[in-house]
């Protein structure tokens, strides 16, 4: 295996482009997953990674040594592996994919989430975790929202991209125009108590930016609205924890 030390390595050149820039990512359609939870977790559903990174201090020691095994893999200094800035603390291995595009169209007749320009990438692939969670199969991303495969997006999913069908620069008024289900947004103007809404059959749940929320467009295009009942001292919450309560209401619903 060879080493690479040089920030000037054409290959590690790369790695960069794709760890800093969305626009190089769409252009080679690919992305770069960190750690060996994520590597396993594509290789559940996706097969075998295309390239493996390794840092050289993680080569013969702990998780990435017992994952590796005789895998082929590329080496990088551990200060070539920090440089990059996935992550504060690197884990030591990074694998280079090709970002997958939805293997169907949207379907019309089944649970959906939505998110509305959230753009922090945290929250998006928390978002995406608690839809698959919830036994969500697609997720529909509007324009402005943080890019669904980048990076950042990946680790805090923790795999759930690679069970779902995920959607971007989606058209929201067309969809919900054409969706044959029940199409649910959280505000507080005109809304009822999520515990004591009614609705039958499908569900595509909107979630909306961080501080600005859903587009006012949106709330009046959809066919329910609901606020969460908050008796505590605080008057919102973050948008991952509100569609955790909306999703798994729903989920504890049909379970009973």
């Amino acid at each position: 295996m060879k080493l690479i030390q040089s920030r000037d390595n054409p290959f590690f050149k790369q790695l960069k482009r794709l760890a800093e820039s969305g626009r190089e990512r769409r252009k080679l359609g690919q992305t770069l997953l960190d750690g060996v939870h994520l590597v396993e977790a594509w290789e559940a559903q996706r097969g075998l990674v295309e390239q493996l990174i390794v840092a050289e201090s993680a080569l013969h020691h702990g998780e990435v040594a017992g994952y590796l095994g005789d895998r082929d893999c590329t080496l990088l200094s551990d200060a070539l592996m920090r440089e990059l800035g996935l992550v504060e603390t690197p884990t030591g291995l990074l694998a280079v994919v090709t970002m997958p595009c939805p293997n169907v169209a949207v379907d019309l007749d089944s649970d959906a989430v939505l998110l509305d320009g959230v753009q922090d990438p945290g929250n998006v692939g928390t978002l995406l975790r608690t839809a698959a969670a919830a036994g969500v199969k697609q997720v529909l991303l509007a324009p402005g929202c943080a890019a669904a495969w980048s990076p950042k997006v990946l680790r805090a999913g923790q795999g759930a991209h690679f069970v779902l069908e995920i959607f971007e620069d989606a058209d929201f008024p067309a969809f919900m125009a054409e969706y044959r289900g029940t199409t649910a947004v959280t505000c507080l103007d005109g809304a009822q108590s999520l515990y004591t809404a009614h609705w039958q059959g499908p569900l595509a749940w909107v979630f909306g930016a961080e501080g600005l929320g859903v587009r006012d467009e949106i709330i009046a295009a959809a066919g329910l609205k609901v606020h969460i009942p908050m008796p505590g001292a605080v008057e919102s919450l973050n948008v991952g924890a509100a569609a955790a309560v909306c999703l798994f209401e729903a989920v504890r619903r049909r379970l009973a």
